[in-house]
């Protein structure tokens, strides 16, 4: 299963931790982690979390922990005109490029 094609399946588990994670794991780290997928191992998810470092801010880290949690607000966000919402977007493909090369 590639990169991109786990990360809309973490939006299932964003809201519940399975395991005691490291304080400096991000939102998005955290979320890959209680997936509970078989794909999604501690060294993926560590990896979609440095990428997510990489290419994300905090703020944009937490925005898309909610995407998990609410695919619809996913899709709202990527058909928004708002500037922000489009930076947003911009950012998060960005992010899937990026976990997608460094993480494959």
């Amino acid at each position: 299963m590639t990169v991109l094609r786990l990360l809309p399946v973490l939006a299932l588990a964003a809201a519940s931790v399975v395991a005691p994670l490291p304080a400096s794991a991000n939102p998005i780290e955290r979320a890959c982690n209680a997936s509970n997928r078989a794909a999604a191992t501690r060294a993926l998810c560590s990896c979609i979390g440095s990428a997510a470092e990489r290419t994300l801010t905090r703020s944009q880290m937490r925005e898309g922990a909610r995407f998990f949690e609410d695919p619809q607000r996913a899709q709202d966000v990527r058909q928004s005109d708002r500037r922000g919402d489009e930076e947003l977007w911009r950012a998060w493909r960005n992010f899937g490029e990026t976990a997608e090369a460094m993480c494959s």
